[in-house]
């Protein structure tokens, strides 16, 4: 792991452009792209998100990865010069110098706060399938961590984050975060680190459960999931449809198994709640929300999408060149290639 994020960014900077930012630690760059409708138009700008960063950090005698752990581990880490940064160190410690992990936020526009509250509750039970068709990070600390998904299971240490209860209108979701914050667990609304949230700056409910992906077109099925899930829990709180009382409890643990297993094994299945293997899983998704997938226009994406991914999913991926090469720094390699791949002419 290299500190240079901070050399990266000062080639890209333009004071007009926050496309690319620093994140916590200084090995760590965040890409963001702007409100989009097509899925064609979202993996362009995350093609050229990355492409930039990629050539900037070649430039600093760098490659930059997208991956949701770093394989090697990071080492001495070090905090991005930024006054939140260094106070959330200091007051979480250690969870904060482990929090060099990378996720894949998922934004998706609403009319109110009431409709966003509306949502959450309802996209609840499908976050956990969302999680395994992402899974990136199955090395951490130069070893198998046993995990699809490594990520998810460093990012859930702090305080508030995970599954949540319900919280049936924008008041008691309000009253919440300021009691969390009221007990130290976040020093401001940008860290409640819930599974889905109302975002703090933007009209959005986020999703933040997914990795990173290396492929692009894993991120778009990825996006056009949580959008197909997002319309579709809008539509059942227009029409006054009740969201189902899963208990948060069974919610982590099925979040649990989605980044244990991935799409390799069974997860908890968000219509019954019971154990089913994961193509089953993924024909419910499609069955439920073909409305929302069709009306997106997102329909043939995210089927092709789910027979790539349930083929080999980013952490299959990377076990694949671990097998091959018989190293990290073979897989280490692999990501680099394959996230080079996507935006090299």
């Amino acid at each position: 792991m290299a500190p240079r994020a901070d050399a990266l960014l000062s080639r890209l900077r333009d004071p007009d452009d926050d496309s690319v930012d620093r994140e916590l630690l200084r090995h760590q760059v965040e890409t963001r792209t702007e409100p989009a409708t097509e899925m064609g138009d979202l993996r362009g700008q995350l093609v050229d998100a990355r492409r930039r960063v990629g050539e900037s950090a070649r430039e600093v005698g760098v490659a930059a990865v997208a991956t949701g752990t770093a394989p090697f581990g990071a080492g001495e880490v070090r905090v991005s010069p930024k006054d939140r940064y260094r106070a959330m160190v200091d007051e979480f410690g250690e969870i904060s110098r482990e929090a060099g992990t990378c996720g894949m936020h998922v934004h998706v526009g609403i009319a109110s706060r009431e409709e966003g509250i509306g949502i959450i509750d309802r996209m609840r039970p499908w976050l956990p399938m969302v999680l395994a068709l992402s899974v990136n990070s199955p090395y951490a600390e130069g070893r198998d961590s046993g995990y699809a998904s490594w990520r998810s299971q460093v990012s859930c240490r702090w305080p508030t984050a995970g599954a949540t209860e319900l919280f049936g209108d924008p008041a008691t979701y309000d009253a919440l975060v300021a009691d969390l914050m009221a007990a130290g667990a976040a020093s401001d609304p940008g860290m409640v680190y819930f599974e889905a949230r109302l975002a703090a700056e933007w009209p959005t409910v986020e999703v933040r459960v997914a990795d990173v992906c290396t492929d692009p077109d894993d991120a778009v099925v990825v996006a056009a999931v949580v959008r197909a899930i997002a319309a579709t829990a809008a539509a059942e709180w227009e029409a006054g449809t009740a969201p189902r009382p899963w208990r948060s409890e069974l919610l982590r643990a099925a979040a649990w198994r989605a980044g244990r297993y991935g799409l390799a094994g069974t997860l908890v299945h968000p219509v019954d709640g019971e154990l089913a293997p994961a193509r089953g899983v993924l024909e419910t998704f499609v069955g439920r929300m073909r409305p929302a997938l069709e009306e997106a226009g997102d329909l043939d994406v995210v089927t092709a999408g789910f027979e790539r991914l349930l083929a080999a999913t980013g952490a299959s991926r990377q076990r694949a060149a671990y097998e091959r090469g018989g190293s990290i720094q073979d897989v280490v390699a692999d990501l680099v290639a394959r996230t080079e791949a996507a935006w090299r002419p």
